[in-house]
């Protein structure tokens, strides 16, 4: 070791408490690094097993390819694994809705097709021979042809054809529709029949394009086809799109994105991008924080060492060897620090992962837990960022020391340079601040460049950790809102279903376990013909109706709901049974107009002058009234409605959003039914068990043979991805603030403790003309609020204007109307109290040091 190199050894242990704290700060730092790399490692392990659960684990599909191509890429050096299933024929789907998709595929599965492509059954089982097929649920959903376990399926088998061309599942129909377009031909080659023996989810490999719904079957093993397509695992799939080109020629295939985007491999640059960018922004920030730290350590440390390297230069030491002896320092720190640091990221990623991952099952519906996945050439990165950013915070002064003249040095006349002019005071400062204010300002104004590194870092935390608590709370309050918009947890919508398929479906699917309550609805689209002096005041003048005579046809909606929830609504607002129930009897409705507020909730005001009016109403058809079906009612109004619509707001031409609901019992729904009326039939259930529940309707519905197509919604899983996300990104943003803010912390008490060393003698010189100790710590105090207020006045409008902008953010993304910024009072109150506090106790410590030496000594000491 050469003497540079002890020389700094020799430095570190004389400042022990200095070099304790960087190494803490790298410890942070390397810790941050680590733990962020760790934690995307874990993350994107869990999402690629979530997917290849869910779609494979195979990286691309060769489609329409024979025998002999199929074992060449078994043969392939960079082949790990390969599954084919048979391309046996397509057939016609009679009664199908899907213009773009009228055939069915039937695909012939090997034992190594069925073990490498997930199968999701909804009910029944797989098929165990040739003449047994499985249906994918969306043939139902999609196409309205709908088969239950145990049919019969006859299908004249054969190929489609454009000319001469033979078409496969990668080419989209040809309907002739357009212009030189040749309608495609399917040519028969077989008739098969089949026993449907299960019902599945849509296979993951089957393309959106594809023209044909994709029916499994089990491969036969005398009658072979000969076509197939094979799924190709690779060992190394970073190479897959080379592979793929370089092998396929002439032949379509298909990369299974929904794996590959996780492994950073596919061609989706946005979200590759917000991939690499979300990365890339945090290990940043963290650099920026630690770069501060251990910048400032150093910077301090070679001004304690300034007549120290002067001295050295003079007796030949060159720039280079000075320059190394800092970086060697730093080395020495790094090699402490990291694999600490290392170690503590991969140890809290370890504690927080068991926290979060229930919650991340619920965000990401998986069977695959999120465990830890420690990575080596992760760990080996966050190693090497640490390691950067501790010879570039050693590099910067470690350059400007070597750089300094040797006598400037040695007489250290490069500590403070400033003019009078710099450091003047006004005379209402002297007599506000007195004596120790006015000296304490002086010394703040003398040492810009020194204080400038706290108030920075000070700074930096407060908006890291005002803004952390802003996202937090805003995504609650989004969470929150959007509770409280449901008032059921799984709800089943169609169109124009049939009472009589309605009701027997209904009563199946509210004995579905877990189900404790449940409703019905029907809504007609209708439109009524209101003159414009109907209109209560306000509403005209909103609207701008300006002639009492005018005639406005405005859309609203009747909901026909169960009519005992009708007669028990009614016997709550204490109307007459009577006069609201049987043929001609009066209706209820509400007719509110929301308008924004800045302060609070949307307020709602009535938009008809009477409280009870006759009106003219005919269905709506295509958006126009059909005056020809047109009937009147009796409408009474009210506040609320009895059971939540599917839908509540309409859109007038002037786009002026209102809620014009009638209300009405389910009785009375064919006497505003007419053949073109359309109707949105809802089924709205609550359940202690949402899932189970919503699996078991599922079953229910395909065995009821429904042919409308649905919707069925698991509204409570909606809600509680929500929780979840928000609780998990409640536990980052919180860790992730703190340990930033520990850095700040580090920096300040670092910086502050050391600055009050480096003026030892000045401090002492105070003391001997006369100070009181009681004086001294009132310009300490004093320098504590200046660093305090100079923080604050750059910190909370920053804190402030990021706060604003994540709100503004978060409430475009979800497209959120009338919910306003609420200023993050709470965070900013902690912040400002945890400045103050974070300096005056540092200062208290370091003041207290200085208090207990010698003053003699201290005036004698040349910080050598």
């Amino acid at each position: 070791m050469n003497i540079f190199n002890k020389v700094a050894l020799q430095g570190m242990k004389k400042s022990r408490t200095r070099t304790l704290v960087t190494i803490i700060g790298v410890i942070l730092s390397a810790a941050m690094i680590t733990a962020v790399a760790t934690f995307g490692t874990s993350l994107l392990n869990f999402l690629v097993n979530g997917a290849t659960q869910k779609y494979g684990g195979w990286h691309v599909e060769f489609l329409d390819v024979d025998s002999s191509f199929m074992q060449e890429r078994t043969h392939d050096n960079g082949v790990s694994n390969t599954a084919a299933f048979e391309n046996i024929g397509y057939a016609t789907l009679d009664g199908v809705k899907s213009p773009e998709k009228p055939y069915s595929f039937i695909a012939g599965f090997s034992k190594e097709a069925f073990d490498t492509l997930p199968i999701t059954l909804i009910s029944g089982r797989l098929p165990e021979n040739s003449r047994e097929i499985l249906v994918p649920s969306h043939v139902a959903a999609k196409g309205g042809v709908r088969f239950k376990v145990g049919d019969t399926l006859s299908l004249a088998v054969g190929n489609r054809m454009d000319g001469n061309k033979n078409l496969g599942q990668h080419d989209p129909y040809i309907s002739g529709g357009e212009p030189g377009n040749v309608k495609e031909t399917l040519v028969p080659k077989a008739e098969r029949t089949y026993t449907v023996v299960g019902i599945c989810e849509r296979p993951g490999f089957e393309e959106h394009s594809a023209p044909g719904y994709t029916l499994i079957t089990k491969a036969d093993t005398q009658d072979k086809a000969d076509s197939f397509s094979i799924f190709v695992t690779l060992k190394n799939p970073h190479g897959v799109q080379t592979y793929a080109s370089n092998t396929a020629g002439s032949q379509a295939y298909v990369f299974n994105d929904n794996v590959l985007r996780f492994m950073g491999v596919s061609d989706n640059k946005l979200f590759n991008a917000f991939l690499y960018t979300v990365g890339g922004i945090l290990v940043a920030i963290i650099m920026v924080g630690s770069i501060f730290l251990i910048y400032n350590s150093f910077n301090i440390s070679l001004n304690e060492r300034t007549r120290q390297f002067g001295i050295l230069s003079s007796v030949g030491a060159t720039t280079k060897q000075l320059r190394n002896s800092v970086l060697f320092e730093g080395l020495c720190i790094g090699a402490i620090g990291i694999p600490i640091g290392v170690m503590v990221g991969i140890g809290s990623i370890w504690l927080v992962i068991p926290i979060v991952t229930e919650n991340f099952g619920n965000i990401i519906p998986s069977t695959v837990p999120l465990t830890l996945s420690v990575s080596i050439p992760t760990i080996v990165a966050a190693a090497v960022i640490s390691l950067v950013t501790i010879l570039i915070s050693a590099y910067i002064p470690a350059r400007k020391a070597a750089k300094t003249p040797v006598m400037e040095s040695i007489r250290q006349t490069n500590e403070v340079k400033t003019e009078s002019k710099a450091v003047k005071t006004s005379k209402l400062a002297q007599h506000i601040y007195g004596l120790e204010g006015t000296l304490a300002l002086k010394n703040f104004k003398r040492n810009k460049k020194r204080y400038r590194s706290i108030v920075l870092s000070l700074v930096l935390s407060i908006v890291l950790f005002v803004s952390g608590s802003a996202f937090g709370t805003t995504l609650k309050r989004l969470a929150e809102r959007s509770i409280m918009d449901f008032d059921y947890d799984i709800v089943f919508t169609t169109q124009d279903m049939n009472d009589s398929e309605m009701f027997p479906l209904y009563n199946k699917l509210k004995t579905a376990n877990g189900v404790y309550e449940s409703s019905y609805q029907a809504i007609f689209a209708y439109s009524c013909a209101v003159k414009a002096s109907d209109f209560s005041d306000r509403y005209q003048e909103y609207a701008g109706y300006t002639a009492p005579d005018e005639t406005v046809n405005l859309p609203m909606d009747i909901q026909f709901i169960e009519d005992s929830e009708y007669l028990r609504f009614i016997k709550k607002l204490d109307l007459s049974e009577e006069e609201y129930t049987g043929k001609d009897a009066k209706m209820i409705a509400v007719a509110k107009k929301p308008v924004a507020k800045k302060d609070g909730p949307s307020e709602l005001f009535d938009m008809f002058a009477s409280p009870s009016m006759t009106f003219s109403v005919a269905p709506q058809i295509n958006d126009k009234p059909k005056m020809e079906q047109g009937q009147s009612i009796n409408i009474t109004f009210v506040d609320t409605y009895p059971v939540d619509p599917l839908k509540t707001l309409k859109q007038s031409s002037e786009k002026n959003p209102y809620v014009f609901m009638v209300v009405a019992p389910y009785s009375l729904k064919e006497k505003f039914e007419t053949p073109d009326t359309h109707a949105d039939i809802g089924l709205s259930f609550l359940s202690k068990k949402p899932s189970q529940s919503v699996a078991k309707m599922e079953t229910m519905i395909q065995d009821a043979g429904i042919t409308s197509a649905y919707t069925l919604q698991n509204v409570y899983t909606m809600v509680e991805q929500y929780r979840s996300l928000t609780f998990v990104i409640d536990v980052f943003t919180y860790v992730f603030v703190i340990m930033i803010s520990l850095i700040a912390v580090a920096n300040v008490f670092n910086t502050i403790s050391t600055n009050i060393r480096l003026r030892r003698r000045e401090l002492a010189m105070l003391r001997s003309v006369g100070m009181s100790d009681r004086d001294f710590q009132k310009m300490m105090n004093f320098e504590c609020v200046f660093y305090g207020m100079r923080t604050l006045l750059f910190g909370i409008p920053i804190a402030t204007i990021s706060s604003w902008l994540i709100y503004k953010g978060l409430v475009t993304i979800e497209r959120m109307d009338n919910f306003d910024f609420v200023f993050p009072w709470s965070s900013m109150t902690i912040s400002v109290f945890s400045v103050l506090f974070i300096v005056f106790i540092t200062m208290l410590y370091a003041t207290r040091k200085i208090k207990k030496e010698n003053i003699i000594d201290a005036l004698r000491d040349d910080m050598t």
